[in-house]
C-alpha cells in the first residue's frame, strides 16, 4: 500500500525544498526515515510518475517495489501486492555496494590500505609457494573486480558437506592467469574475499561491522545476512533489507556519505568507490559498459548505481539529486533502467511545479492498488466436485513431491502436497494473495538466498474447464512459480514455471495418477 504524509504548510514546505536543494549538509539534520513531499513539490509531474508507473506494470516482468527520492525528499512509492514495504526483499550482488561501504569504514579506521596484498592476510591458507600474480594481487584489485581470473573460484560446492577446503582457501589456490589489474570478471568470490578481510582485520562479520557504523544510523530493521560455512558474510550476496532501506542507502551515497549531521562515510571514500576503476566496454546504450568502481556499477547519465540479480537497484543520479530503489524479478534487467531513463529522467525539472491534486490521486491510487497478476480464469469448474479430495501419486522425481490433493469446493480452495519429509497444505486465494509461511514452494526454496521458512502468497483459477493455474510468490525474494494442473480422467499433468531461476525455468512435466480418497 502507498501512503503519503499530510502536507505541511506552505512555508514548511517552502523551507525544506530550499534546504535540500541549496545545502545538502543541512539536510542530513533530518531523522533515518525519508521525508515524504508532493511530487510536484520537488520538480515532477505526477502525470508523469504515473506513466512510468503503468508502463512499469505493463511492459516489466515482475515489479515488486518502487520509490523515488528527490532533493531528499520521496515523491512516489509502491509494492505491487503481495510484496509490502515491510517485508524485507533479497538484494543478491545489490549486497556487494554493502561490503564495499565495509571496506570503506575499515580503511578510514587504519585497519587495512588498498594496497595490501590479499595474501598478506591469509598466510596460513594461501598456497606454499603463491603464483606472481596470486602474490600481485590487492585489496584494490577485489574492489574493482580486476583480481586477474580468467573464470570465478568455485567457492560454493554443489554439496557443501563434499566440500574440504574453506572459501578461502579455494579462492587463493584458484588460478590467477592475468596480471592483477588488467583483466574486468565480475567476481564474486572477490567480494567474499573483501568480507573475509574485513571480518579477518575488525574481528567483527561485515554485518556486526557495519550495524553501528550503517545500518543503525540509518535505521535499518534488523538487516540479515547469510554467511560461508566457516561464519563469514557472504559479502557478495545474501543480505535481505526493506524498499526504503534500499532508498537510504543510496541518499547516503547521493549526500557524499554525510547523514543526520554526522559524516558516516569519508566523502573521498564515496567519490573513489562510485567512479570509475576499471573499464567494462564501450557499448553506449549498455549500463553494463560504463565501468566499474569498488562494488558499484558506473551507469549511464553520468550516475552509479548498485544491483542485484533479477532486478534489484540502487539507482543514483547526482545531477538530479535523484535516487532510484526498485526490487524486481526480471529477466532483462537493462530494460528496467530503459524505463528510468526513459521516462523518469525527463520528467524531473530543475524548479518547483504548480500542484496538480487530481493527477497526485490518481497517482496515488494507482500505486496503491499494484499488485503481481493473479492467475486469469473462473472461480469454479463443472469438475471441481469430482477431482476435490482425490490424491494424486507420482513416480519418483528430481522435486521430491511424491503427492498432491486439492479442496476446490470450499470458499478458501487449498492444495496438498506430499514429500518425504511430510505433508503441507497450501491456501489459495480468488482474485487475492493468501500468506503462509513454510509451504509449498514448488522448489524455489532451494534457490540461492531464499530464507528459511519463506513467506509464501498463493492465487488460483481455473483457466478452463480442465485446467486450475495456482501462483505462488515467495515475497521475500524475486521468485515466483506459476503451476498448471491438467485435469484428464484419472491422470493429472503438472507443468510449471518459474519467473527466473539461477538455471532453467520451465521444469518438466509430472504426471500424476489418482486412487481412491483417503
Amino acid at each position: 500500500m502507498n501512503t503519503h504524509r499530510p502536507n505541511k504548510a506552505a512555508a514548511i514546505v517552502l523551507l525544506c525544498l530550499i534546504v535540500s536543494v541549496v545545502a545538502p549538509a543541512s539536510w542530513a539534520q533530518k531523522p533515518a526515515s525519508l521525508p515524504r513531499s508532493s511530487p510536484e513539490q520537488q520538480g515532477i509531474a505526477s502525470a508523469d510518475l504515473l506513466a512510468f508507473v503503468e508502463a512499469a506494470d505493463k511492459e516489466i516482468d515482475t515489479m515488486n517495489s518502487f520509490m523515488l527520492v528527490r532533493h531528499g525528499q520521496v515523491v512516489a512509492e509502491g509494492w505491487w501486492a503481495p510484496y509490502d514495504r515491510d517485508t524485507p526483499h533479497v538484494l543478491y550482488s545489490l549486497s556487494k555496494s554493502f561490503t564495499s561501504t565495509a571496506v570503506g569504514f575499515a580503511v578510514a579506521e587504519g585497519k587495512l590500505n588498498l594496497d595490501d596484498p590479499v595474501i598478506k592476510f591469509f598466510p596460513e591458507e594461501a598456497p606454499a609457494e603463491p603464483s606472481v600474480n596470486l602474490r600481485a594481487m590487492r585489496v584494490r584489485d577485489l574492489l574493482r573486480m580486476n583480481t586477474g581470473n580468467q573464470v570465478e573460484a568455485p567457492i560454493r560446492a554443489d554439496d557443501p558437506t563434499k566440500q574440504t577446503d574453506t572459501w578461502v582457501k579455494t579462492f587463493l589456490t584458484h588460478s590467477v592467469p592475468f596480471k592483477p589489474g588488467t583483466h574486468f570478471l565480475y567476481n564474486s568470490p572477490a567480494t567474499y574475499m573483501l568480507s573475509a578481510i574485513v571480518q579477518k582485520v575488525t574481528g567483527m562479520t561485515v554485518l556486526a561491522y557495519l550495524r553501528p557504523r550503517l545500518f543503525d544510523p540509518l535505521g535499518f530493521k534488523d538487516p540479515v545476512w547469510v554467511s560461508s560455512p566457516q561464519g563469514i558474510t557472504a559479502g557478495a550476496y545474501g543480505l535481505s533489507v526493506r524498499t526504503e532501506e534500499i532508498a537510504r542507502f543510496g541518499e547516503l551515497y547521493l549526500r557524499k556519505g554525510m547523514w543526520n549531521g554526522k559524516q558516516l562515510i569519508p566523502a573521498t571514500w564515496v567519490q573513489e568507490a562510485t567512479s570509475m576503476q576499471t573499464s567494462t566496454g564501450s557499448a553506449p546504450t549498455s549500463d553494463w559498459d560504463q565501468g566499474y568502481g569498488y562494488q558499484f556499477w558506473r551507469s549511464r547519465h553520468n550516475s552509479f548505481r548498485g544491483d542485484g540479480a533479477f532486478g534489484q537497484y540502487c539507482m543514483v543520479i547526482p545531477e538530479l539529486d535523484a535516487v532510484v530503489a526498485i526490487t524486481s524479478g526480471v529477466r532483462n534487467m537493462q530494460q528496467v533502467m530503459n524505463l528510468v531513463w526513459d521516462k523518469l529522467l525527463p520528467a524531473m525539472k530543475p524548479g518547483r511545479l504548480p500542484e496538480n491534486p487530481a493527477a497526485r490521486r490518481q497517482l496515488e491510487s494507482r500505486l496503491a492498488a499494484l499488485r503481481v497478476k493473479f492467475p486469469t480464469g473462473a472461480a469454479s469448474s463443472p469438475i471441481s466436485a469430482s477431482v476435490s479430495g482425490k490424491w494424486f501419486e507420482f513416480a519418483e522425481n528430481n522435486r521430491g513431491i511424491k503427492a498432491v490433493s486439492f479442496d476446490l469446493n470450499s470458499s478458501s480452495p487449498s492444495l496438498t502436497v506430499r514429500t518425504a519429509t511430510g505433508e503441507t497444505r497450501l491456501t489459495i486465494g480468488r482474485e487475492k494473495w493468501t500468506n503462509s509461511r513454510g509451504q509449498f514452494t514448488n522448489g524455489l526454496d532451494r534457490a540461492l538466498n531464499v530464507p528459511a521458512n519463506p513467506l509464501v502468497a498463493a492465487s488460483g483459477a481455473w483457466s478452463a474447464d480442465d485446467n486450475f493455474t495456482v501462483k505462488i510468490v515467495l515475497s521475500e525474494t524475486p521468485y515466483y512459480s506459476t503451476m498448471n494442473f491438467k485435469f484428464d480422467g484419472n491422470r493429472l499433468l503438472f507443468d510449471a514455471e518459474h519467473n527466473v531461476y539461477f538455471g532453467p525455468t520451465k521444469l518438466p512435466q509430472l504426471t500424476g495418477l489418482a486412487r481412491a480418497s483417503e
